[in-house]
């Protein structure tokens, strides 16, 4: 069937009145359709690392219980398999549970940079680096996608920050935009085109993210050729109308409230056309007769998915430190596991990803299932806030009575969530006390790391081995179990760079913003492109990890084959005693400075070989010229300095002369005028007058004129001194209590509610639009037409 041919043929027998309609979602899980013409409402739910599908007691926010479903490990974690068919194999996974919930679109991956450790969400998301992050994404979209059942690529764009993420301007210039914040989505819609693009809640240089015609149109459509849909993020719409002349097809959640009939009344008075709708109204028109398609019915079980969430756990962990051989463990050692994250795994992140699993397993049980002679200490509370002195001493009696401690500690649940950002860098001092402790008491200690974002690490020093498992899902117990025992050789690299302190990172003085804005002052710089360049002592780099077995490179091969574009080959061989996995990073950088800033070296390819003792394989890359160029601000464009590049794999180096075009001579002027750019220093300072000459105009004020009216983008936060903003405030307070036990989820809804815009409080089910323009006009001291407006719907 053609579908477009389809899609216009439909949209063409619909009234304005079922245009309109199919703008907007039908409830908070799913898109309208329209049964006259055969067109049915689909269900879309979050993911993106298991299915999270709600029962059918669903809440208003989307927050309650929902069906037992295979829990993946996050994406913070996956990405360090460096292994893109693993990723495929996950999504079919993924994609087969969804055909057996009748689930049309999964909302996930999740591409966002990590531009500070301290990112609450950063768990959800891949890498520092944009190619990591479009490869991996690309990868797992397309396996999802070969079952007939939709993703959604997201948040679309510069959404590094939970802190205001509603509302936060991110002040980006356009090379770093182009680079490193929109470079993994370009991937990622060029090679996999997921059925759906979701835009995120902030600003973007002053515009909203939703009535963006240079993102979602300019950009996404024109530029790279995107073919699906763009779905706002739950709550994210700023202007129902101008997202219509935007490129903003669907409106989520569905609330009922108005705004089918703004849309109708937008035509009619002439601010937006018909033609505008249509063009709007078609392409989801299209999704839905995709997800409508019939499709073989899935012969998968849990069971299979619970296997293929085993591997990708094993693939994933990373082997930070082994000192003296510390590991594989042996059998015959007395083993004392302590920590209570050793039976109370931390295995995914809080928030509106949070997967019910089918079942989870726990380090301890699978090391006794293993036959080790192990004993157990809690050594902390399970929400670790408080020193408890009788839990390290009872660890400490333990540990000296054992061979070697399996030390489980991280981050709790409560400390990084989506809805808030982290504010140190700091593990619980609980843990911390408890590891000086018992590595003081033996020092045969390995502590195994359970959390979603890098951390510092003040006894690196004191024991002799890290493993880090990130966050590992359900089935992350006994992948742990094999991988210290040696059943499995560690084989992920750190797709992120860990930090020594927060203080050396680039974006420690502007993240997450002081007021109205988030400046990205560090441009390019962020992760190892920052560490690189300005030399900074890290605690561990990007494509960092150990085995339990050694490899080498040699015999790199580099043929030309055409203008800019090369095919590169390296050999590696497995110089140990087993087997193991090992992922080939392949970089390219220019060998001296040019005219234009740049890092010292990008990541532009990786692939994973298994090897056996001995055995060799010749990996093989192909580099195009996109993989030397730089996004020129005066042509709007691509572009690419000549001179010699250095490619790089591991220690083995090869140059390459690269032709150029001669277009960064329109930026040289500008260039001498940024030396904070051209050498950046430690610690990253720039002053206002050097960014403001990046960024290419005036920056914007950073604090709310406190004379200027409230309107419907003002959050609770903003209105909390107003009458009817204290009002709201203890009501909301009531109900908060409801998650009480669970402060992970009372944290992120909390900040959510206080955060977010006034509009996105119709997602509550119960504030139609008119009455959040009657809370507006209370806020500016009109209580006559507010309270009209809040008696009338």
């Amino acid at each position: 069937m053609d579908l477009k041919k389809k899609a216009k043929e439909l949209v063409a027998q619909m009234t304005l009145e079922e245009k309109a309609k199919l703008t907007s979602g039908a409830s908070f899980w799913s898109a309208e359709g329209v049964e006259r013409l055969g067109l049915k409402r689909q269900t879309m739910t979050d993911g993106p690392h298991g299915l999270r599908k709600q029962t059918a007691t669903a809440d208003n926010l989307g927050l309650n219980d929902s069906i037992p479903s295979t829990c993946f490990p996050t994406a913070s974690a996956t990405a360090c398999s460096f292994d893109r068919k693993l990723m495929f194999k996950m999504g079919e996974s993924l994609g087969e549970k969804c055909l057996r919930e009748e689930v049309a679109v999964i909302l996930g991956p999740g591409v966002n940079m990590k531009r500070s450790p301290l990112c609450g969400r950063n768990f959800e998301y891949f890498s520092e680096d944009p190619y990591v992050a479009g490869e991996m994404a690309a990868a797992l979209i397309n396996g999802i996608q070969s079952k007939g059942v939709g993703t959604s690529l997201k948040h679309f764009a510069v959404n590094s920050q939970e802190s205001r993420r509603m509302t936060m301007n991110e002040v980006v210039d356009e090379r770093a935009l182009r680079e490193i914040y929109l470079a993994a989505f370009e991937t990622a819609v060029k090679k996999a085109q997921p059925w759906t693009v979701m835009c995120s809640y902030n600003r973007i240089n002053g515009e909203y993210a939703d009535v963006s015609r240079k993102l979602l149109t300019d950009i996404l459509r024109n530029e790279w050729g995107y073919d699906g849909i763009v779905v706002s993020d739950w709550g994210a719409v700023s202007n129902k109308l101008m997202d219509i002349k935007s490129g903003m097809n669907l409106e989520m959640p569905g609330v009922q409230d108005g705004a089918d009939k703004r849309i109708i009344e937008g035509v009619k008075n002439g601010e937006i056309t018909e033609e505008e709708v249509d063009a709007i109204v078609v392409k989801t028109v299209e999704m839905i007769l995709k997800a409508q398609e019939e499709k073989p019915r899935s012969r998968r079980t849990e069971r299979d998915d619970d296997k293929d969430a085993l591997e990708v756990a094993e693939s994933s962990a990373v082997l930070l430190k082994n000192e003296e051989g510390i590991l594989p463990l042996k059998k015959d050692e007395k083993i004392a596991f302590i920590g209570q994250m050793a039976k109370k795994r931390r295995y995914q992140g809080a928030g509106s990803s949070r997967i019910n699993p089918s079942y989870l397993d726990n380090a301890f049980d699978e090391a006794v299932s293993a036959g080790l002679r192990v004993s157990y200490a809690d050594g902390y509370t399970e929400d670790g806030r408080e020193v408890r002195q009788e839990l390290i001493d009872e660890a400490v009696k333990l540990a000296k009575d054992s061979d070697i401690i399996c030390l489980f500690a991280g981050l709790p649940d409560a400390y990084e969530s989506e809805g808030y950002d982290r504010k140190t860098m700091a593990m619980p001092e609980s843990h911390l006390k408890l590891i000086e402790a018992v590595a003081d008491a033996n020092p045969n200690t390995v502590v195994i790391l359970q959390l979603g974002s890098p951390v510092e690490l003040p006894f690196k020093d004191k024991v002799k081995g890290i493993l880090l498992s990130y966050l590992s899902g359900q089935a992350g117990g006994k992948a742990t179990v094999e991988l210290l025992t040696g059943e499995v050789n560690p084989s992920g690299r750190l797709a992120e760079t860990w930090p020594k302190r927060l203080a050396d990172t680039p974006a420690f003085e502007s993240y997450p913003g002081r007021g109205l804005n988030a400046f990205h002052r560090e441009s390019i710089y962020i992760g190892y492109r920052y560490y690189d360049k300005a030399k900074v002592e890290v605690e561990y780099p990007f494509g960092y990890g150990l085995s339990y077995t050694t490899f080498e490179y040699s015999d790199p091969e580099v043929d030309k084959l055409g203008n800019n574009r090369f095919n590169v080959r390296v050999k590696v061989r497995n110089t140990g005693k087993c087997a193991g996995s090992h992922a080939v990073l392949l970089f390219t950088g220019r060998k001296d400075d040019g005219i234009v800033f740049r890092p010292v070296r990008e990541l532009k390819g990786f692939d994973k070989v298994m090897l056996e003792p001995g055995e060799s394989k010749v990996v093989e890359f192909e580099l195009d010229e996109r993989a030397f160029a730089y996004f020129n601000t005066e042509t709007n464009d691509w572009a690419v300095e000549g001179g010699t590049y250095v490619i790089s794999a591991g220690d083995l180096k090869a140059e390459v002369e690269i032709t150029g075009d001669g277009k960064e001579k329109l930026l040289e002027e500008k260039m001498k005028k940024l030396p904070s750019y051209l050498h950046p220093s430690y610690p990253f300072d720039v002053t206002d007058k050097e960014f403001e000459l990046l960024y290419g105009k005036e920056l914007p004020a950073d604090q709310r004129d406190p004379d200027a009216p409230f309107d419907i983008n003002n959050t609770l936060y903003d209105i909390k001194d107003t009458f009817i903003g204290k009002t709201i405030i203890k009501a909301a307070g009531g109900m908060l209590k409801q998650y009480d036990k669970d402060p992970a989820m009372r944290a992120m809804v909390e900040a959510m509610m206080f955060e977010m815009p006034l509009r996105s409080l119709r997602m509550t089910g119960t504030l139609t639009y008119n009455r959040i323009l009657g809370i507006v006009d209370m806020a500016n001291k009109k209580p006559l037409k507010g309270i009209w407006k809040l008696l009338h719907k």
